[in-house]
């Protein structure tokens, strides 16, 4: 999932380099949502981890 970020991050910096703003804006704003999903899921997992044992 963080792979997914990194690429909406490249994506968002390309096209906000060639103008498009448009494009840049909804590609950040794509990344941000799957990285804050990221760290919950990763967060729960370690909560998880720490509770088994």
């Amino acid at each position: 999932m963080l792979r997914w970020t990194i690429i909406f991050v490249v994506i968002a910096v390309i096209a906000a380099i060639l103008g498009f703003g448009g494009v840049a804006g909804a590609a950040a704003g794509i990344a941000k949502v799957i990285f804050f999903i990221f760290l919950v899921l990763f967060i729960l997992s370690l909560l998880k981890g720490v509770v088994k044992r």
